[in-house]
């Protein structure tokens, strides 16, 4: 599969634009209505509107190229998306329990990993009209305003959202900070802090490609860092496709949460 230029990457970013806008219209739709829903495995909750959406999305996203393979939340995994260079990566409805709940943290989220990165995201939050889109080398963008991570390096004063009870063992080693209320969106969390909306946030384990593909290229192309914390970045469509703990921030105050992070003095008892 040959590389693709920068005339078609833009084709891309807008095709899966389309797509993902046409996906969020279809959930805003259902949205608020009589839902059917259902638990499956880890006790997570499923909707007649994220199988409607991923199904949307599958047929849209394959038509643009049938090379590329499929990873998503709501479709059963095809092992043959290992061999492929490049992975369309889906969440059809990130925070379903927010959805069904009837708030408005959740979204979208679709991006195209070649090679185990994202190089092209869209992440779309249809309540608030939140449109973010990125491709690889050309920075972020929410409803078509660049977006930026905040600088700095210190955590005093920032704002920073993630689990409860991590968050009170970081503040022991840490400056103070503002510990902000945690979306159900993992992307959207993450999206926050691309915006300079959040100046960090922390997922504290099990998440998986799909919650995390777009918000990542998001963040990265904001001038930000999104990873494990054992350093690095993420790499997508491995057999299994979940993650530890993830610190997203601005690049200098990313290293100065790793560094924190890695305190033993953080470690549950």
């Amino acid at each position: 599969m040959p590389a693709i230029d920068g005339a078609e990457l833009a084709q891309i970013a807008a095709q899966l634009s389309a797509c993902v806008r046409e996906a969020g219209s279809l959930a805003l739709s259902m949205f608020g209505g009589p839902v059917r829903n259902w638990t499956k495995a880890e006790s997570s909750p499923v909707s007649e509107a994220d199988i409607a959406a991923d199904r949307l999305l599958r047929e849209r996203l394959t038509a643009i190229d049938p090379q590329i393979a499929w990873l998503s939340e709501e479709s059963v995994d095809d092992p043959a998306r290992l061999s492929a260079r490049r992975v369309w990566i889906v969440d059809p409805i990130d925070g379903t329990r927010a959805f069904l709940d009837e708030h408005p943290d959740w979204a979208v989220s679709a991006a195209l990993v070649d090679n185990g990165r994202p190089i092209v995201a869209c992440l779309y939050a249809p309540v608030t009209k939140h449109f973010f889109m990125a491709t690889v080398g050309s920075g972020a963008t929410c409803n078509g305003d660049t977006i930026t991570a905040t600088d700095g390096t210190s955590l005093a004063q920032s704002r920073i959202a993630g689990p409860k009870r991590f968050l009170e063992r970081l503040a022991a080693v840490s400056p103070p900070f503002t510990v902000m209320p945690r979306l159900h969106s993992l992307a959207l969390r993450f999206a926050r802090v691309a915006k300079g909306e959040l100046d960090a946030a922390i997922a504290g384990g099990n998440s998986h490609d799909w919650d995390l593909a777009a918000a990542d290229l998001l963040v990265h192309e904001a001038g930000g860092a999104l990873g494990p914390v054992g350093g690095g970045v993420i790499t997508y469509n491995l057999p299994v496709p979940r993650h530890g703990m993830l610190v997203a921030a601005g690049r200098e105050r990313h290293a100065t949460l790793i560094e924190l992070i890695r305190d033993e003095r953080l470690t549950p008892s």
